[in-house]
């Protein structure tokens, strides 16, 4: 990838990341990258499709979290924990996703409400298909596997984001535990 194209993707990261998608200007973004407006033009037409181009890097990113966990788990329900638990802690930790979350919540912009649909979607056709291969190789039990990464991708998303608002954020242990005494008999064959 051209390095300039490179600057201007983390530039914009940082200005997202700050101002948020709506309060980020293709000036500002110029500005961070110490580049003219017109540069950026020539990698991107508009703000959207460089958000778009960011999401779909932050999306590959999150697959690379989620195979090395994959690779390194025991046991399939393991392998599913580490994966969707590496996922949602990346999510919870990179500046521009927890922005883009607080924007959706704030404002409801589509372009936003998009971006954050589009990681959900990955995440959970990640995590079906590799839910298709155990079931496939007899690790786990035969059931619709979208509709258990979908259950699986908003139960952690409760247990990792929604519970810490109100109570004592929940480790990694105590979710594996909690979901092994939910899930463990379902899954696993």
């Amino acid at each position: 990838m051209d390095p300039k194209k490179i600057l201007i993707m983390e530039s914009a990261k940082k200005s997202f990341a700050l101002f948020g998608y709506k309060g980020t200007t293709m000036d500002q973004i110029a500005k961070i990258a110490g580049v003219g407006k017109a540069t950026i033009y020539t990698f991107f037409a508009n703000k959207e499709e460089l958000l778009h181009e960011i999401i779909q890097s932050l999306i590959a990113e999150m697959k690379a979290v989620a195979e090395k966990a994959i690779v390194e788990g025991e046991t399939t329900f393991e392998k599913i924990h580490g994966a969707l638990y590496g996922i949602l802690v990346f999510r919870k930790e990179h500046e521009l996703l927890i922005q883009l979350a607080h924007e959706v919540q704030q404002f409801g912009s589509t372009i936003t409400l998009e971006a954050m649909a589009s990681i959900e979607t990955e995440v959970i056709q990640f995590m079906t298909e590799h839910m298709q291969r155990a079931i496939h190789n007899g690790s786990m039990k035969n059931c619709d596997p979208k509709m258990t990464a979908f259950i699986l991708f908003k139960l952690y998303v409760a247990l990792v984001f929604d519970w810490e608002k109100q109570n004592e954020p929940l480790t990694d242990e105590k979710i594996l535990n909690l979901l092994q005494i939910y899930f463990g008999n379902f899954i696993l064959s």
